[in-house]
């Protein structure tokens, strides 16, 4: 049986369901998750309140050696701080996109992601985990849905937490982002050559889960085979 660590990496635009569906995913498997995009809105916070630009320069390099980054199981650790609450608002929506396409930004964080899956393995979700942080990874898969779906989805979300928000602007957002994700020169979003794609529109995410488990299983029990034919 391999001795690799199990490493599911699910990638797709903003909305289509990753964060949930991998959390749960990564709960049914044992295995532990990471929410890479909060890692990017933790930096994006951390920028954007220092007034520092999202462009390369000597004070955001300086800005990515000084800073103070930890991920748990439950929190995000910025300066010592948790702040799982202030990287979901919707300046950090708008600015995000813009920090993480910058290469200084990925690469202060390209270490920190693949450390946390060399002994237990994870579940992991982002826009390039299959196709630049985990490359190897066992099992890839690609979760996508409309651009009118994900901006519902999204407008609840601000409903619920009580912030003002209009559909129409949360659509555009969704929109500009994918443009911004798609388009940027430093790992854009993109489906890797080897993963499967999901389709998440018209699905609870129980039924995405399931789907997504079911896959890992049948490319597991596949391993198995073939380590026991070897």
């Amino acid at each position: 049986m391999t001795a690799q660590p199990l490493i599911v990496a699910i990638d797709g635009p903003a909305g289509a369901g990753k964060s949930t569906v991998a959390k749960l995913v990564a709960g049914s498997l044992g295995v532990p998750y990471l929410d890479t995009g909060a890692l990017y809105r933790a930096l994006a916070l951390f920028l954007d309140a220092r007034g520092i630009p999202p462009v390369e320069c000597d004070a955001l390099y300086s800005a990515l050696q000084e800073v103070s980054l930890e991920i748990t199981e439950k929190e995000i650790l910025l300066e010592g701080k948790n702040v799982g609450a202030e990287i979901r608002t919707p300046r950090i929506d708008t600015v995000v996109s813009a920090y993480a396409s910058l290469p200084m930004v990925r690469n202060r964080l390209l270490d920190l992601q693949r450390e946390q899956g060399k002994r237990k393995g994870l579940v992991a979700d982002g826009r390039d985990m299959a196709t630049v942080v985990f490359p190897d990874a066992r099992v890839k898969i690609f979760l996508t849905a409309s651009d009118e779906e994900r901006a519902r989805r999204r407008f609840l979300e601000l409903r619920e937490r009580k912030e003002n928000a209009r559909y129409e602007d949360v659509l555009e957002q969704i929109r500009e982002r994918d443009r911004a994700d798609s388009s940027r020169s430093t790992a854009p979003l993109r489906k890797a050559d080897d993963a499967v794609e999901l389709s998440t529109d018209g699905l609870t995410i129980g039924e995405v889960t399931g789907s997504v488990l079911a896959l890992v299983r049948e490319i597991l029990n596949k391993e198995n085979h073939n380590d026991a034919v070897q």
